[in-house]
């Protein structure tokens, strides 16, 4: 049981990048905040605090949790216990900690990570964000799924196998964090004769977007912030 005593943990979406994409409810609580958190390469500045940054007022506590960016989980967990630390520090002085997760809290966000340590100590609540996936649709200019139409999500990373076998299931596709998988990933849609219907979009929002058919792409490599999306049916990309 939690107690009243205690500070709120908040985890609040902030979108793909746009600052203007920030929720009404979600910029009331930043701008609020007397503490907040986010994550951050190591080494590097947190693209969750860079899209807040005009809601965050002088004098905010921050708290700052450098993760490292790397294949293996453990040091990224490790990293995260010792941010859970840092929040749990300020929950338990009555502090509120507001959490800034890129995208949706809850939808790939790191903001989970923080909640699976916290939330059965502290009074939580999440804000949602509009995700990458629909941020992504929108800047392709061309409707995801509609009607009874399936959308499957999948990873990058995930092996050749894995992901032939849930994309001959048909329907509409999601595929997160193309990253350096990029090369791979174009060699098994072509296999699968799926080039002409995938959008491939980076930095969604941004001003260096890029929103693309993925078989006009010439790039070898992909950025963090990636997604190829594929279309349903039968038709050659049309935009």
């Amino acid at each position: 049981m939690t107690s009243k005593n205690k500070g709120t943990l908040y985890g609040v979406g902030v979108g793909p990048g746009d600052p203007d994409l920030i929720t009404l409810k979600a910029a009331r609580l930043i701008s609020n905040a007397t503490t907040i958190a986010y994550p951050a390469p190591e080494g590097g500045d947190s693209f969750a605090r860079d899209i807040a940054k005009a809601h965050i007022a002088e004098g905010t506590k921050e708290i700052s949790i450098a993760v490292p960016m790397r294949p293996e989980r453990k040091a990224a967990q490790d990293a995260y216990d010792v941010g859970a630390v840092e929040v749990r520090a300020q929950l338990e002085a009555g502090n509120d900690v507001v959490f800034l997760c890129e995208g949706d809290p809850f939808f790939y966000g790191t903001f989970m990570y923080l909640y699976d340590r916290l939330a059965g100590d502290f009074e939580t609540d999440i804000i949602p964000g509009v995700t990458s996936i629909v941020a992504c649709a929108c800047r392709l200019k061309q409707p995801l799924v509609s009607r009874n139409d399936v959308l499957t999500v999948l990873a990058g990373p995930m092996s050749d196998e894995e992901l032939e076998a849930r994309l001959k299931l048909g329907g509409s596709f999601a595929i997160m964090k193309v990253g350096r998988h990029l090369p791979r990933l174009r060699s098994l849609l072509d296999k699968l004769d799926l080039m002409k219907r995938a959008g491939y979009v980076e930095r969604a929002t941004l001003a260096n977007e890029k929103a693309i058919p993925l078989a006009e792409l010439e790039d070898a490599t992909a950025p963090y912030f990636s997604m190829i999306l594929i279309y349903d049916g039968d038709e050659a990309w049309k935009n």
